[in-house]
């Protein structure tokens, strides 16, 4: 097979959308989808099971955070006690199924609703860390059950390759941004997001202005995903979030259309959240201690909405992504403005 006429993996979901024309034909499942969803399933009930396990602080480094308001106002501190936060499963479905289908806003609006709650970074972010990872991996097989990419090895295609550039890159990021932000520096978050903030705003500006004034197909550019890669990691590290709005706009950014990149988003996302949960991990053996109290409340977000976004995104055409990608991300800016808007005038002493 010529280079000329190698399949990138992008081509699968253009397929379908010739074959089968009308939203209707597309949100009708087939053998292999209805097997899809079955098979995605187990894994997040195992995740969730786990996450129930350790709610109930089975080790010396896992405890029920002394220093949350949460754990205080609901007398939960030196205790072992734990119960699902219905409020955050209620704000996470809508927000994963958007992160999934859309590629964003699961940690970029979580990690603050959240905070706003009164949890503490060490009870929010471990849990979307190990969240992200296993919506990632259970994405990124279900985006290709219901035909949006293709992953192929030999030849290596174009989705497989920005697969290990992205998540390269950005493992690397994200071991910088957390043993620095964490362990060396002390930077205030209110800065964190408005950098995350103003990146988002940025970007979601530029791929709305793309998806309206361009009348033709842009040109895939996969050098370009590299500094996008590394801006991910880095947010996802400092933040727990940030990560699928910088590539998922910036594959549209790179021609990357939109449905294959959303599942190039899942299986990144999934990589690096995997690498960020394994270096949480190795801090607590240096004495940090992790309240999981979070985590079986995050994995019913992911049981609700993990399944169910990939369905969407391959009903919905191609160009309704197009559009509602960078739309939605500028969403995402609007909630963060509104949300920490206050925090920034504080910090600027207004």
């Amino acid at each position: 097979m010529t280079e000329k006429n190698r399949r990138t993996g992008f081509e699968v979901s253009e397929e379908l959308e010739a074959t089968k024309k009308t939203m209707l034909e597309r949100a009708i499942p087939g053998k292999r989808q209805l097997l899809g969803a079955l098979y995605g399933f187990g894994p997040l009930i195992a995740v969730f099971l786990v996450g129930c396990w350790l709610a109930g602080n089975p080790f010396e480094a896992t405890w029920r955070a002394a220093d949350s308001q949460y754990n205080i106002s609901h007398g939960l501190v030196g205790t072992n006690q734990w119960h699902i936060v219905w409020i955050a499963v209620v704000i996470g479905l809508f927000f994963e199924f958007m992160d999934a289908s859309a590629g964003m806003g699961f940690g970029t609006v979580m990690s603050p609703a959240l905070m706003a709650l009164g949890f503490t970074p060490l009870q929010v972010v471990p849990a979307i860390m190990i969240q992200q990872a296993t919506c990632g991996v259970v994405g990124a097989f279900l985006h290709r059950e219901f035909e949006n990419v293709e992953w192929k090895f030999s030849p290596m295609s174009e989705t497989v390759k920005l697969w290990l550039l992205i998540s390269g890159l950005g493992v690397i990021a994200v071991i910088i941004s957390i043993t620095s932000v964490y362990a060396i520096f002390s930077v205030a978050k209110a800065w964190i997001k408005l950098y995350v903030t103003i990146l988002l705003l940025g970007m979601g500006v530029v791929a709305l202005y793309q998806a309206y004034s361009s009348g033709t197909k842009r040109p895939y550019r996969f050098k370009r995903m590299a500094g996008f890669a590394f801006l991910a990691g880095f947010n996802k590290g400092i933040g727990g979030g940030g990560y699928g709005p910088v590539v998922t706009i910036g594959g549209l950014i790179s021609g990357v259309p939109a449905k294959s990149q959303l599942a190039v988003t899942a299986i990144s996302e999934g990589t690096v959240s995997t690498v960020a949960a394994i270096v949480w991990f190795t801090m607590v053996a240096s004495g940090m201690k992790i309240d999981f109290l979070l985590l079986p409340t995050m994995m019913i977000t992911a049981i609700g909405g993990g399944i169910l976004a990939p369905y969407a995104t391959r009903v919905f055409p191609q160009k309704f992504w197009t559009y509602t990608i960078p739309i939605y991300c500028l969403i995402v800016v609007a909630i963060l403005v509104y949300r920490f808007l206050p925090d920034w005038m504080a910090a600027a002493g207004l």
